[in-house]
This record gives C-alpha cells, structure tokens and sequence, in this order.
C-alpha cells in the first residue's frame, strides 16, 4: 500500500512538472534553446522573428477558422442529409454557385496568405544599410567568425563534455568564443564554407543560411534583447555534424564595446611571413 502510495505521489509530481513546463512553452515563455516537453517555437529575439511570430500566429487563427467551418459543415451534411432526414437523394449532379465557390474561396484564402508571406519573405530577405557586418565560414567542425569592419577574426568551436561548466553551459550548444554582437544593430551576416554545405541556423532570431564553397550567402539580424541565443548546421556536413553549435551572446552598446577591446587583444596574432625566392616579405 505504501509503494503505491509512493508511486500515485511520483507520478503526480512528474505530471504537474510535465504540466509547467507545457504551460510555459506554450505561453512562449521559454529559453533560446530546446527545451524538455518543449511545444512551442523559441522565443523571438530580432526584428525579423517578431514579424515571422506575428504572422505565425496569424495563421493559426486562418487554420483554426477554417478547420471550424469545414467541421461544422461535415456535421451538418452529416445530421441534414442522413438517410432518416432524406429518404429521397436528390440526383442532382452539379451546382454552379457550389462550383465556383470551392474554387473562387481557396483563391482567395491564398492570396490573404501570400500578401504578408511576400512581405516578410523580402523585408528578411537582405539587410538594407548595414551597419556592422559578419562573415561566418564554416568548416568541419566548426565556425570562423570575421568582424570585417573591426580587423577581427577567430574561430568558435564546441565545448567538449568533459570541460562544460553545468551552471552556465549546455553541452552540445556552448562554444568557447561565442558571437557576440550589440542589440539594436541591423547586423549583415555573410554565410560561407570552407569544404562542404553547411547553414548558419539560430531558430530564436529566425535566421537559416546556407553555407557553401565558392559562394556567399547573406541574412541580416537584429537583436531587440539581450540574451544568449543557440543555434547551430543544421546540414548533414559528416560525421562530426552535430559538434558545430552556434552561440550568440546579444549585450548592450557598452558592454559590446568593452568585449570588442579584449577580443583584439585576445585573437590578436602576427600574420605569417610570406616566403618568395628573394627573401621573406611581410604585409
């Protein structure tokens, strides 16, 4: 008696748990990274992903208002032309006004689709007056990021198990030189590869680019709030693919400038000499 009191007071914890964390995904609240019984995108984090959000959600009413009114109208066909209701079936096999209905409405539903989907598609599609830019190269298995206007380029790679901190990391997201960039900054990202196809994907700001050899890719971001945002290649790129996260970390103006005076001192590095047959040359 006991144990099964032990196991309903187990199982009811579990279920108001399972039950919280369902409450809070659903409602948005939730972190920049997956989380457990997750049903819910990330929240949004840039000026691009408040526009998908806002249309997503849009969506979902146009669903819901048209599942409604396709299953209301089952269930009146259902009740209204049942055999005891109409032992007599019309033989009636066309209806024009029918007809051109069921073509006309889903036109129409399509097109109130299409006007905001256009929309959002070229208002993310590139970033217009930039104004700071980012060049992401990947490489198997790992990123290098390249501050073009700031002279500054290192490369982030994946926090190993053995050496995460379990109060500030997340193993398999955390990087130990994350991106770290300034809110309020329309910030053009150039998406290359170094070997074969990668993408730079980071769900919470709803920026996914492909990265691929010979050829450069743009998206834009702009961080409304400060925070840390995972993402990482969503491309099958070989054997270590899921060892190449992505780590954003979005701070203020002055906490970026702070940041962006230790990062020089920190990746600085003599370039290499170039030999040629006459001596040693350096530029």
């Amino acid at each position: 008696m006991k144990q099964f009191r032990h196991l309903i007071e187990t199982c009811g914890k579990r279920t108001s748990c399972a039950l919280a964390v369902f409450l809070a995904t659903a409602s948005g609240a939730i972190a920049s990274q997956p989380q457990p019984w997750q049903t819910y995108t990330q929240a949004p984090s840039t000026v691009v992903a408040d526009q998908v959000m806002l249309f997503h959600d849009y969506l979902n009413v146009l669903i819901f208002v048209i599942s409604a009114f396709v299953l209301g109208l089952l269930v009146y066909v259902c009740i209204r032309f049942k055999a005891s209701n109409n032992p007599n079936p019309s033989k009636t096999t066309h209806n024009t006004l029918i007809e051109v209905l069921w073509t006309a409405v889903p036109v129409i539903i399509l097109v109130i689709v299409a006007i905001p989907s256009f929309k959002i598609l070229y208002y993310s599609d590139r970033s217009v007056d930039p104004e700071m830019t980012i060049k992401a190269t990947a490489s198997q298995w790992f990123w290098t990021y390249d501050y073009t206007d700031e002279n500054l380029t290192f490369d982030s790679t994946m926090v190993e198990k053995e050496d995460i901190d379990k109060t500030t990391q997340t193993y398999l997201l955390s990087v130990d030189n994350p991106l770290v960039v300034p809110i309020g900054k329309r910030i053009q990202v150039l998406v290359a590869s170094n070997d074969v196809m990668h993408a730079f994907f980071v769900p919470s700001a709803v920026i996914n680019i492909y990265g691929i050899a010979g050829r450069i890719n743009e998206a834009w971001m702009e961080f409304t709030k400060e925070g840390t945002y995972y993402g990482q290649c969503n491309q099958i790129c070989g054997m270590n693919h899921s060892s190449m996260p992505i780590e954003v970390k979005a701070v203020s103006q002055d906490a970026y400038d702070a940041w962006l005076k230790e990062a020089k001192v920190k990746f600085a590095a003599a370039r290499a000499p170039i030999r040629v047959a006459s001596g040693t040359i350096n530029e």
